[in-house]
């Protein structure tokens, strides 16, 4: 889908169904986006944004072709997922007159495409980069969002050595595109060494898809995306004036580790849960989307939602909305480390 040459806000270009959802072109103020909506329009609105190089399917299909995390979302939420501009499949390369956007203007792009689906406060839901991008979205627009999940996220301006480090990777992008040593680097952003393969471990269908993906990506494209995210401004003093409770989950193998860590300590711990997965690279909602389901189902009741008890059975997930057990929160049994989740009284919609 090529990008659209205007600029006004909230208008729609193009509309067309893809993987089972409803496909828009939204024009905003900062040149137009793609936002793909799966479920009914009248139930509360779930916003997605993935990380550099990928698009909603790349990046949430894991999650979302998981049945137990379907239904919980898709049964309490209408989805919306934001795509970076020019990271659609088909997408045309954006010209090199349209300025690249700061991290500000990609935050206000989300508020324009909640104004244009006359969306009140949201739920959030975003990885790395797009965690970042939400939680701006989140300090900018506090009164709109009441809830974020965060995949690996991102609040600090970038150190020297991963400015330098992607320096490097927007020239390689630059004259190379996505191919050779550019693509390995972003396989090693996303996923764990395990899934990536050695001499010991074969190459995981995974991350053959992944390859297959950002083959058919515009490079130029990518580094607009990547290029916003490295002049990247620090977020930490502005967490402290959320208003709304946080749950993030990070890999243990994730490059963004720390980041995340970072995060956790500085948000309100009274309403923030973090999650870290075992054996798993920054791209939990790929590599590892079931480590999510259950962290995520006792989020969400303390918003009073819930998984639909017919198909609570899964031996997946064992929760039920009438029956939680404190044993089900073990390492062991769920092959992450979870820290207690403390919620507000309960918020409406």
């Amino acid at each position: 889908m090529a990008e659209s040459s205007g600029s006004g806000s909230g208008s729609v270009d193009v509309e067309r169904i893809s993987f089972g959802g409803k496909e828009h072109l939204v024009r905003t103020r900062c040149g137009s986006v793609t936002v793909a909506v799966y479920g009914d329009e009248d139930k509360p609105a779930l916003i997605t944004y993935p990380d550099v190089a990928l698009n909603y399917m790349s990046c949430f299909q894991g999650l979302l072709f998981c049945p137990e995390a379907a239904s919980l979302q898709l049964h309490n939420f209408c989805i919306y997922h934001i795509n970076p501009q020019g990271h659609e499949l088909g997408a045309a390369p954006i010209s090199s007159d349209v300025p690249v956007p700061s991290v500000d203007d990609l935050a206000d792009q989300v508020a324009d495409v909640l104004d244009f689906f006359s969306l009140g406060s949201v739920m959030c839901l975003g990885v790395t980069a797009g965690a970042y991008v939400l939680t701006l979205f989140a300090t900018k627009y506090r009164e709109r969002v009441i809830g974020l999940m965060l995949v690996s996220p991102l609040c600090k301006a970038p150190s020297w050595s991963e400015w330098l480090y992607n320096k490097v990777l927007l020239n390689l992008l630059y004259y190379y595109g996505t191919q050779g040593l550019v693509k390995e680097c972003l396989l090693q952003r996303y996923f764990s060494k395990k899934l990536r393969g050695d001499v010991q471990y074969p190459e995981s269908d995974i991350v053959q898809a992944c390859k297959s993906l950002l083959d058919e990506k515009q490079s130029e494209n990518i580094w607009r995306f990547l290029h916003s995210i490295n002049d990247r401004h620090d977020l930490t003093n502005s967490l402290k004036k959320l208003q709304c409770r946080t749950l993030i989950f990070v890999g243990e193998n994730s490059e963004f580790h720390e980041d995340a860590i970072h995060m956790t300590t500085k948000l309100d711990r009274r309403y923030c849960a973090l999650v870290e997965v075992q054996d798993c690279g920054s791209l939990v909602t790929e590599e590892q989307p079931y480590a999510m389901l259950m962290p995520m189902e006792y989020f969400l009741m303390g918003y009073g939602l819930y998984r639909p008890y017919q198909l609570s059975s899964s031996p997946h997930s064992p929760l039920s909305p009438c029956c939680i057990s404190p044993e089900l929160l073990s390492p062991e049994s769920m092959g992450v480390k979870l820290k207690p989740i403390k919620t507000r009284v309960a918020i409406n919609f």
